[in-house]
């Protein structure tokens, strides 16, 4: 895997140093897909690692159809490999580590992403999200095969509340925006896209969306964006990767290039968080209007939630 990063090698309480691992994952074959991970670790020695980054279902691949049955993991289960793996290349070092995978929640299945804190002795799963919106259209078959989220949780770590979004949960605008009124700082993105249509300067237009898109959700709400993108082939679809870091005012800090497995690090000043809400507080308006747009009698809440209310 080749590295790529922006840093200026300070040490900062204030700055979380991310490394977003772009896999390329052999399909099914789970075991060689977290030595590749080792791999990724042992790359990362060099310079400030606070939190490391994986794709959706980075460890499996992601078109696995019927095959997730016998490839999903219980949660437990999948942090306990991915707390191995990290101390069995880097010792009792500590790290923060975000990860999609197919799991297994006794007999009930998800596209899962979890957040793993891994301690000098022993790891504990911060947050674990649930894909909340499986699309089964075009090339997509996940609700035939899984189960959905149903909810976007902000959750704190030691740097921060944050989120945790899989793929086109990220699409739907009222997602981001739920996650930054529950108080998320930086949202973190797992996907795995495969790409679509030719914009006119020769870029796919899959890519080009994800990139309005991220960039939208962090200048509408002050937030930094990490999105990690699976690449490679699977059964003939490419996936995209450009793995990216978005500031709040919206600029792409870093980005990988599509078809490459490779790293990218970056390190994220939590200040600019508040500079650029004080300049354009849209968070803040929309927390004072939200109520009322909830009061809409027009908007077509379910019955128990209108009834909440109406009292």
């Amino acid at each position: 895997m080749s590295t790529h990063a922006v840093s200026d090698g300070r040490i900062d309480p204030a700055r979380v140093g991310v490394a977003i691992v772009q896999m390329k994952p052999a399909k099914g074959r789970y075991a060689e897909n977290l030595r590749a991970g080792g791999e990724a670790f042992e790359q990362l020695r060099s310079g400030r690692t606070d939190l490391i980054v994986f794709p959706e279902a980075a460890f499996t691949g992601y078109f696995l159809e019927g095959a997730v049955y016998d490839l999903a993991l219980s949660a437990p289960r999948f942090a306990g490999d991915l707390a191995a793996t990290w101390r069995g290349t880097r010792g009792d070092a500590e790290v923060d580590i975000v990860a999609g995978f197919y799991e297994n929640d006794g007999g009930t299945y998800y596209n899962s992403a979890m957040y793993l804190h891994v301690g000098r002795d022993a790891e504990h799963i911060v947050h674990l999200h649930r894909k909340l919106f499986l699309p089964t259209y075009g090339v997509f078959d996940e609700e035939r095969f899984l189960s959905r989220g149903r909810k976007v949780g902000a959750f704190q770590t030691r740097f921060g509340k944050m989120s945790i979004l899989i793929c086109e949960d990220a699409w739907h605008a009222i997602v981001p925006t739920i996650a930054a009124v529950k108080g998320a700082r930086i949202l973190l993105v797992p996907s795995a896209s495969p790409g679509r249509g030719i914009e006119g300067e020769g870029e796919l237009a899959s890519i080009t969306r994800w990139r309005q898109t991220l960039v939208s959700a962090a200048v509408e709400h002050g937030v930094f964006v990490v999105y990690a993108g699976l690449t490679g082939f699977e059964g003939g679809k490419g996936m995209t990767g450009n793995s990216c870091a978005i500031d709040p005012r919206g600029n792409v800090l870093v980005q990988a290039p599509a078809s490459e497995a490779c790293i990218v690090r970056v390190d994220l000043d939590l200040r600019e968080i508040d500079l650029a809400r004080a300049g354009l507080p849209l968070l803040g308006d929309l927390e004072a209007v939200l109520p009322d747009l909830l009061l809409d009698e027009e908007l077509p809440l379910p019955r128990g939630v209108r009834d909440v209310y109406d009292r």
